[in-house]
């Protein structure tokens, strides 16, 4: 039996061989729905590009006024711009918004509660994967500062507001490397040792727990929370991969999804009817699945959510 080491190239072997999945997932028959979205308002992180992008494009499409919230201004004008011409949906916009800074986190959120009447779908997708040791404005380490705790903050900013807009929802796009993930709570910036696969596992396993944290949270309020695997995707996201990991890749590249096929469950979670009354769950393929047991443990989504907030000089209760 061979022991999957975190972070080590079973790690990674594990993470493509997803691929063995494909016959199932080809012949399950593909998840659409006609659900329309008029009248109601969607932020989506990350969304210039990749299934972020491809997420922006089909709810645009469904009604919704979409507002792409990224990092690099510039080019999410030109997907803006893309947007609106392919789905023919005047009401799409963009603003600036760095989740590896929670200055620009406050004032993008500022701005939405200020102009924004409601809010009926948070999409939390930006994400960073697999980089080199880096840190945030605010001294996090990159991974867990953008995936999990920048996303934390932005909801917890936004959370009366999309109270207001009930019945709404908060999707987290995940990763199945939260399997993979446990929470260091004495050294979640990973500053005594950094091994990006470890990090970049440990911020996916957080977006579950938050899910279930947030759900709990927020029971009877209208609100519910979904955190999800989109799926193994062509995207840059995979740029930082070394040698072996990129020849793994390039094997497995032929049965990867496309972000159009990647952003599926992500879409799921977000319009899918059946979902209204479920809440903290965690998802696949269209699907309900099952996340590791560390996704389940709630002791350590306690603890996380504390010092989520004591990192970020918040009380949210």
């Amino acid at each position: 039996m061979v022991r999957l080491k975190r972070g080590g190239p079973y790690f990674w072997l594990r993470q493509i061989t997803v691929i063995s999945q494909f016959p199932r997932n080809f012949f399950r028959a593909a998840w659409s729905s006609a659900e329309k979205l008029d009248g109601q308002t969607v932020i989506i992180t990350g969304a210039n590009t990749g299934i972020g992008k491809e997420t922006a494009l089909d709810l645009a499409k469904r009604g919704a006024k979409v507002i792409l919230a990224c990092r690099d201004i510039e080019k999410a004008q030109v997907a803006t711009k893309e947007v609106i011409e392919s789905s023919g949906n005047e009401n799409v916009v963009c603003m600036k918004l760095d989740l590896a800074d929670s200055k620009s986190i406050r004032e993008f959120a500022e701005a939405i509660n200020k102009d924004e009447p409601k809010l009926n779908i948070l999409i939390n997708n930006a994400g960073v994967m697999v980089c080199p040791y880096g840190k945030t404005a605010d001294g996090f380490e990159m991974q867990i500062g953008v995936n999990h705790l920048g996303h934390f903050l932005l909801t917890y900013l936004l959370i009366d507001l999309i109270k207001k807009s009930t019945p709404a929802r908060i999707v987290n796009v995940s990763s199945m490397a939260h399997s993979f993930g446990s929470i260091n709570l004495d050294d979640l910036n990973s500053e005594q040792s950094y091994d990006k696969n470890k990090a970049y596992a440990q911020s996916k396993l957080a977006n579950v727990l938050f899910t279930r944290s947030l759900a709990k949270r927020l029971e009877g309020t209208g609100v519910t929370t979904y955190s999800l695997h989109p799926g193994v995707i062509k995207t840059d996201l995979w740029r930082h991969l070394n040698g072996p990991q990129q020849f793994l890749w390039k094997m497995a590249s032929p049965f990867i999804k496309n972000s159009a096929q990647g952003a599926q469950t992500t879409i799921y979670c977000a319009v899918e009817p059946s979902l209204a009354n479920e809440s903290g769950g965690y998802y696949s393929d269209c699907a309900p699945a099952n996340c590791s047991a560390a996704g389940k443990d709630d002791e350590m989504a306690q603890k996380l959510w504390e010092l989520s907030c004591r990192m970020l000089f918040i009380t949210w209760e």
